[in-house]
């Protein structure tokens, strides 16, 4: 049985760590080395037309309190005139669109992380709620839709036949 020195159970423990935090990008070559993971890709790759096309997801928040169902997104630099938000069957949508403003004059990016365009999220209220007795308010970058929940004060009783 072969013995493995200290440095080599070092290095395979830091392959490990690459691994796991690469996935499966980097291989271990037939001789037992490591195979180079892919390039990164470069701003003259093609981008994914159809994911360029759907919307960004909106993060929420839903909570609840004894009265009220609330569900709070972060909308910051949102005009209210630029949100849709509806219900329907129990399910609300909140479909907007995050504008960057004019970009006149820019050449080329260095840095480009933050999402513009549209964003769309459909979420099943885990409540029941009255429909008709909804408040949303647009304040300081954040949408808070609250419903009034649908009170089950009593438990039905079901005879089993």
């Amino acid at each position: 049985m072969a013995r493995r020195n200290r440095d080599e159970d070092l290095l395979l423990e830091e392959d490990e760590l690459t691994a796991a935090f690469l996935g499966d990008d980097i291989a271990q070559a037939t001789d037992g080395s490591q195979a180079a993971a892919p390039a990164a890709p470069t701003a003259d790759d093609e981008w994914d037309e159809d994911a360029a096309a759907m919307p960004g997801q909106l993060a929420v928040d839903v909570y609840e309190t004894r009265e009220k169902l609330v569900v709070k997104a972060r909308t910051a630099g949102v005009n209210k005139n630029d949100l849709d938000v509806s219900i329907s069957d129990n399910q609300l949508t909140i479909h907007g669109t995050l504008s960057s403003g004019s970009e006149e004059g820019v050449e080329n990016y260095f840095l480009q992380e933050c999402y513009w365009g549209e964003f769309s999220r459909t979420i099943a209220l885990p409540v029941p709620v009255k429909e008709e007795e909804i408040e949303a308010v647009l304040k300081d970058g954040v949408l808070t839709i609250s419903f009034v929940k649908v009170q089950q004060d009593t438990v039905k009783k079901i005879q089993v036949l």
